[in-house]
């Protein structure tokens, strides 16, 4: 019996000696803010604790576009678009609850109706009456989602590679994702998150693998380790995943763009036909050899026909 008790003090020994040696602490929030939300980040109270971090750029008197990005991504992903949008209209993207230095809710209300409720307070702080609405991936969702439940202030709707939809994923998508959705590993995930792992799961997230350079691992792996925010990965990830039915989406009346990556494995782009199916005014286009993130894989083309579609619904940019 003596010789089982060594051998399990040497297990815990061993297990606890690897989890300091490969523990990930949180990132300083001082020195994340400093790195991440320089000019012309703000950072906005909104009420109920939430203070968020935001850009809004452009003439704040052009029609304004509110962009919001994946699950565990942050404001920065749409720099490609907003690049070429802000000459032309109020470009306005924000770091969602549990993600980049917003940082976690105080209430962990990880709901969609909570995600929902800080789009609208974030319009609202902002004095944004009616704008375009588009979201990548979990944000996407959340676009659909506000606009079933606010279909008076969305003018249209860009949906990229959306969640929401019924669809049957072909695979687990990445790395980062299946492990999130482990329990018991997931609670790990609070205190052990190597950077090989973000960049396997970024590298598994896109096709086109050369816009996952070292800075934007770096951006991912030390944002996603802002205090709180791998906590609520967990528990959006613990939590019930639910998918709109045809009678909600045929409910959006509003001119809808609907980008796909055809390569992508997390959601596939019978999601995007899907949509496009349901959506009442849509418009669908699909890029042959792009993944998760046509924004940022395919973003000169993306954004141009982004613009081509606004100037078709006469969503009329700022004069020049």
């Amino acid at each position: 019996m003596k010789w089982l008790l060594r051998i399990a003090v040497l297990i815990v020994a061993l297990l606890v000696a690897a989890f300091l040696i490969f523990r990930t602490p949180d990132t300083d929030p001082a020195e994340m803010r400093a790195k991440y939300g320089g000019e012309p980040s703000q950072f906005v109270e909104i009420g109920a604790g939430v203070t968020v971090h935001l850009r809004d750029e452009g003439p704040k008197d052009a029609p304004a576009i509110i962009l919001l990005h994946g699950s565990n991504a942050d404001l920065h992903t749409w720099q490609p678009w907003v690049d070429a949008l802000k000459s032309r209209y109020r470009v306005i993207r924000f770091d969602q609850i549990g993600h980049g230095l917003t940082g976690s809710d105080p209430d962990n209300d990880y709901s969609t109706g909570n995600f929902v409720s800080v789009i609208d307070r974030v319009a609202d702080k902002l004095g944004v009456q009616s704008f375009v609405l588009g979201g990548n991936s979990m944000g996407g969702g959340h676009a659909v989602a506000y606009a079933l439940a606010h279909p008076d202030r969305v003018e249209g709707l860009i949906l990229v590679d959306a969640a929401g939809a019924p669809i049957t994923r072909k695979s687990n998508g990445n790395i980062g994702f299946t492990l999130a959705r482990t329990p018991l590993v997931n609670r790990l995930m609070n205190y052990v998150t190597p950077r090989s792992m973000i960049e396997q799961s970024l590298r598994e997230t896109v096709t086109n693998e050369a816009i996952v350079t070292d800075a934007m691992i770096d951006r991912y792996w030390e944002l996603l380790r802002y205090p709180g925010n791998r906590d609520a990965t967990r528990r959006r990830f613990s939590g019930e995943w639910s998918s709109f039915s045809p009678g909600d989406v045929s409910k959006i009346a509003v001119p809808a763009l609907v980008i796909w990556g055809e390569e992508d494995g997390l959601i596939p782009v019978e999601a995007g036909l899907w949509y496009d199916e349901h959506l009442p005014n849509s418009r669908l286009v699909v890029y042959p050899g792009i993944g998760h993130l046509p924004h940022e894989e395919a973003a000169e083309r993306s954004v141009t026909q982004l613009m081509e579609w606004l100037d078709e619904m006469n969503f009329a940019p700022a004069a020049n």
